[in-house]
This record gives C-alpha cells, sequence and structure tokens, in this order.
C-alpha cells in the first residue's frame, strides 16, 4: 500500500511593498471618510454645548482643546480600525481584503488583538525612523516592516 507525502508545503507568498502601500492607501480613505463623520458629529456637539463666545478671538485655549480632543479621537478609530480588523476572523483591514492578503504570526496563526495593537504602535517607531521602517519591506527576506518584526507577525498572500 503507498503512503501519499502530505508533508509537502506550498511556498508562501508574502505581500510586497507596492501593494501594501496600495492597501494603505485604500485603509486610509475609509478612514478619513469615517473620521470626517465623527468629526462632524463630535463638533456638532460640542458646538452646541458650548456657546460661541467660547470661540471667540483670544480664547485659544478652548480650540485647541477641541483639536486636541478630535486628534486624539482620530487616532483611537485608526487604533481600532487596524487593530480590530487584523485580529478578526478576517485578518485583514478592508484594503488589505480588497488586495487578497492577511496578517498572520510568523507559524500562520492569526493574531491577537494585543498583538495587532502592538503592531499598530510600533508603526510610530517606523515613522520616527524616517520612514525606513516601512521601506524595509521592499529589502527584507518576508517582506517585513519594522512593525512587523516588533509584532512578529508576517502578511501573506492569499
Amino acid at each position: 500500500m503507498e503512503q501519499i507525502d502530505n508533508t509537502a508545503q506550498t511556498p508562501i507568498s508574502y505581500g510586497g511593498f507596492w501593494k501594501r502601500l496600495a492597501a494603505y492607501i485604500l485603509d486610509w480613505i475609509i478612514l478619513t471618510i469615517i473620521s470626517i463623520i465623527i468629526l462632524v458629529v463630535f463638533s456638532a456637539s460640542f458646538g452646541t454645548l458650548l456657546n460661541a463666545e467660547t470661540f471667540e478671538e483670544g480664547n485659544e485655549a478652548a480650540l485647541l482643546g477641541l483639536t486636541l480632543g478630535a486628534d486624539l479621537l482620530t487616532f483611537a478609530i485608526a487604533w481600532l480600525y487596524y487593530a480590530g480588523m487584523e485580529s478578526s476572523s478576517k485578518q485583514a483591514t478592508f484594503g488589505k481584503l480588497a488586495l487578497g492578503m492577511k496578517v498572520t504570526r510568523l507559524n500562520g496563526e492569526p493574531i491577537s488583538f494585543l498583538r495587532a495593537s502592538a503592531r499598530f504602535f510600533s508603526k510610530i517607531l517606523s515613522v520616527l525612523l524616517l520612514f525606513i521602517g516601512f521601506i524595509m519591506i521592499a529589502f527584507t527576506e518576508k517582506k517585513q516592516g519594522l512593525h512587523d518584526m516588533i509584532a512578529g507577525v508576517v502578511i501573506v498572500n492569499k
């Protein structure tokens, strides 16, 4: 009786720099639309709570507080979008889904919300290093950026 060898694996195809950049642009468009809607609601809510005199010339503190609140809200939305989508059963943001990619651990398993959050916040370091953390994607064997390496993940083509 002949046995079939099931140990042969198909090679892994990693999501490359340009494909990931295109997915990021799609995600950026989605997040911009979501953020504009939420910020309009946020601003309208505070506009009705505060009278117009609060924002008169000379009261920069009130305007700065509103701007800071809006920026923090936008950042939180981006974090929840990326970490939530990448740790979901889809394993990808809408941009990655559209381009046929998903986020996995190095062993191919799905990632947790905590690992997805670590990946998201590690992108700050990639930006602070003059985007070198992102440029690394084009030159590393597994097409990983610095933030991917820190979180122990890879982006694979489905």
